[in-house]
């Protein structure tokens, strides 16, 4: 198996800052590695972007530790690797069976805030239909983001809104959303019920609350790590009960992706988020770092179920 990172933007040869534990995490564990230039690819200049990887002699599974795809340039990675005789561990289906908030949705919703999205050619064709979508909602404050991401950090701006059934507020922080996401855009406007969870700290620069969450890593449908969410907060450990989750993860059609799980403030634990294994980050600490690694070098080998 090999893992695939991104290189510097301005040094193909080098990894990118962010993934360079990692990268060196994983040489160190015996695992191949090799360098995708990020920025050709998304200039569709795929064979130059994947110019310092040799060809396999033998059918070999790739894992992408790197920054997010649109679903477009995954599907010109995975099929620029085929032609070099590897294959990214999920295929494009599988890609967006988890990347994209509405696909994972179904398997998730009875243990996840209640969610409406739209499709972003519907709201420009018709913004009314955002009023229509957030009906049901009635007062109750709920947040926004796109199939992939929100903009939690701009809490005020462009991700809370305090009453679904304000107008003003509503357009207020939808368009902010909409500009400020531009071109990055994912999909569409996704908006989610807000619950409060557990409070446990404040982010020092964008004043969001921080909560008592996880990120749970599952491979081959596998639980394979619990990570701390926040770097910024001193988790006590408490540990919770995984066991719906780690049942729901066997219905995911994805061979690695993420569940954040967060506790609410009456002790429930629900689903923040799904997302492709391959995307999701890892917090810094180095210890965590090099135990995702390692249980993933055991499990590797693991027959899929």
């Amino acid at each position: 198996m090999r893992i695939l990172f991104c290189s510097d933007p301005l040094n193909s040869r080098s990894v990118d800052v962010d993934y360079e534990l990692e990268m060196n995490t994983a040489k160190s564990l015996g695992f191949k590695v090799d360098l995708v230039h990020l920025e050709d690819l998304l200039d569709h200049k795929v064979q130059q972007a994947l110019r310092l990887i040799e060809t396999s002699h033998t059918l070999e599974t790739v894992i992408y530790r790197g920054w997010m795809l649109s679903p477009e340039h995954y599907e010109k990675l995975y099929q620029g690797l085929l032609k070099k005789n590897l294959e990214l561990i999920n295929d494009p289906a599988q890609y967006v069976a988890c990347h994209y908030f509405p696909n994972s949705y179904p398997i998730v919703k009875d243990y996840t805030p209640k969610s409406r999205w739209l499709e972003i050619d519907a709201v420009h064709q018709d913004y009314n239909s955002i009023y229509e979508s957030v009906a049901e909602f009635h007062q109750q404050p709920i947040l926004i983001k796109d199939y992939v991401k929100s903009r939690k950090h701009e809490w005020e701006d462009a991700c809370f809104i305090p009453d679904a059934s304000d107008k003003k507020q509503l357009d207020f922080v939808v368009k902010n959303f909409i500009e400020r996401q531009g071109q990055d855009l994912n999909g569409g406007i996704v908006f989610r019920e807000f619950i409060s969870l557990e409070k446990v700290a404040e982010h020092p620069k964008s004043g969001m609350p921080l909560s008592r969450e996880y990120r749970l890593m599952f491979f081959k449908r596998q639980l394979l790590q619990v990570l701390d969410y926040w770097e910024e907060v001193t988790y006590d450990y408490e540990q919770p009960n995984l066991d719906i989750f780690i049942q729901l993860a066997s219905q995911f059609n994805s061979n690695l992706f993420s569940i954040d799980i967060g506790k609410t403030v009456d002790g429930r634990w629900l689903i923040i988020e799904v997302g492709d294994g391959q995307v999701s980050g890892l917090p810094g600490n180095a210890v965590d770092v090099e135990n995702f690694y390692k249980s993933l070098k055991e499990d590797m080998y693991e027959p899929s179920i």
